[in-house]
């Protein structure tokens, strides 16, 4: 909920956020009945605790929020993002320092996000004003870009199809002045876009699959290019998955979506780049024109590929989208995919896993990503398990064998197709909290894009590629 965070406010009612530590100080100099009724409640300001405070008018005077130990482990890094959760409607500002007070005004923002789109009555949210010192203009930024990602993984399949993904990348355009244009159905196929077009020839004609191609900014600026895994809804193909696995498949554009709250994130700041946004995007869907374990499709590099399972898809459509990208060789090439689940069994869903070849840029990346608060971790393109996607009919297969390292084989099929002259991140994330915790409800999720900005703002904010 973007609008949680003004800039001023009257009647904002204070939050003094503490530390174990410096709990009895602050509660010397609330006086001694706010005091015992603090006491009375228990608070101890351990992390996200939290004790609420009438005046003599019957009405909330102040809000005690524990932060818990500095290094403790359960703080977290968005901790302020539970305070919407339990504060009533009202204006809040804290008189206390946070650790980090842009963290804590984003966290705020986030723990007031709602899917709101199929209820009745939206809930009213309090509002924070914004800390000194932070800049609220990016704080308000950020906050839209990852509601917009949320949002989007959020909507189920019924009402999220491939045109409705594509009129979210046309109304982002439209937005900052961008121009959009978009390539479907059997068209693909005469762009040398084949993959895509298998992948997604089996869905309805009103679902059918299409690129969507995003460009923004001076083309005398260094070229950032991203490319967004877009698979609205993915059976497995003819490889059909069980039941129990398709449950969360809407998500499967969470790649397409994160890419373009890192967009919006750029375009919004007016970063001296020339930015192009590719979303390849298809239903992976089961009739008689699907794709088949054991086809062969050439690429747009030319590149043949055996499909080993058709419930590897996502590579398919990247490789394509990926190849087009690297075709005018920007200063930087980044793409996003709900990709493995070998990446989650490595990490779990709080760590998306990163790979590039480049040391620097790999360096860079994870010096934001702590700074930010932003995981990430990353897996290395190991040479040596090329074998394991080995065809002994065509170039290469697009499942690997074995059933070991999964996320790093499906990392190697996308180097296929990117040269190794251009810098290139792949970004193999989840895109979903299965549970909540402040500032990241249960649901659709933004990772990554955080840090990913504020490496884009720090290479190209002079308009010079470094």
């Amino acid at each position: 909920m973007t609008d949680s965070l003004i800039d001023s406010s009257d009647v904002a009612i204070p939050i003094h956020a503490v530390e174990p530590d410096g709990l009895e100080a602050l509660l010397a100099s609330i006086g001694e009945v706010e005091a015992a009724w603090a006491r009375s409640t228990g608070f101890d300001a351990a992390a996200g605790a939290v004790t609420i405070i009438a005046d003599a008018k019957g009405v909330i005077g102040r809000v005690l929020f524990g932060l818990g130990r500095a290094d403790g482990r359960r703080r977290a890094p968005l901790i302020t993002g539970k305070l919407p959760n339990i504060l009533p409607q009202g204006d809040y500002h804290f008189v206390t320092d946070l650790p980090d007070p842009a963290l804590g005004a984003l966290g705020w923002a986030l723990g007031n996000y709602r899917f709101e789109r199929y209820k009745t009555n939206p809930s009213p949210v309090p509002r924070l004003v914004v800390p000194a010192g932070v800049d609220a203009g990016r704080a308000r930024s950020m906050a839209r870009a990852i509601t917009l990602v949320r949002d989007l993984v959020n909507t189920p399949a019924s009402d999220l199809g491939p045109a409705e993904l594509s009129e979210a990348v046309h109304a982002l355009g439209a937005r900052f002045g961008a121009s959009v244009s978009e390539i479907v159905g059997r068209d693909l196929l005469s762009a040398s876009l084949p993959m895509i077009h298998a992948v997604g020839r089996a869905a309805d004609v009103d679902r059918a699959p299409r690129l969507v191609d995003l460009v923004w900014g001076n083309p005398e600026h260094p070229k950032v290019t991203l490319v967004g895994k877009g698979v609205t809804f993915d059976t497995g193909g003819l490889d059909i998955k069980p039941s129990s696995s398709m449950l969360l498949m809407k998500k499967d554009m969470g790649g397409a979506a994160n890419t373009m709250g890192l967009a919006h994130m750029i375009m919004d700041a007016k970063l001296p780049v020339r930015l192009r946004l590719l979303v390849p995007t298809v239903e992976n869907a089961i009739s008689g024109p699907a794709f088949r374990p054991g086809d062969v499709l050439r690429s747009r590099a030319g590149v043949t590929v055996e499909i080993g399972n058709t419930d590897a898809e996502g590579r398919l459509i990247l490789a394509d989208a990926l190849a087009l990208a690297a075709e005018e060789n920007p200063a930087l090439l980044v793409d996003l995919a709900t990709l493995t689940g070998a990446a989650r069994v490595a990490l779990g869903p709080e760590i998306p896993a990163v790979f590039t070849h480049d040391e620097a840029l790999a360096a860079d990346l994870a010096r934001h990503a702590e700074a930010h608060s932003d995981p990430l971790w990353r897996l290395p393109l190991w040479a040596p398990y090329e074998a394991m996607i080995d065809s002994k009919i065509a170039d290469i297969n697009n499942a690997g064998t074995g059933g070991f390292a999964g996320s790093i084989t499906a990392a190697l099929f996308l180097d296929r197709f990117v040269p190794k002259t251009i810098p290139w991140i792949h970004g193999d994330i989840y895109a979903w909290n299965p549970s909540g915790k402040p500032g990241r409800p249960e649901g659709g999720e933004a990772q990554t894009i955080r840090a990913l900005f504020a490496l884009i703002q720090e290479r190209f904010g002079s308009g010079v590629a470094s």
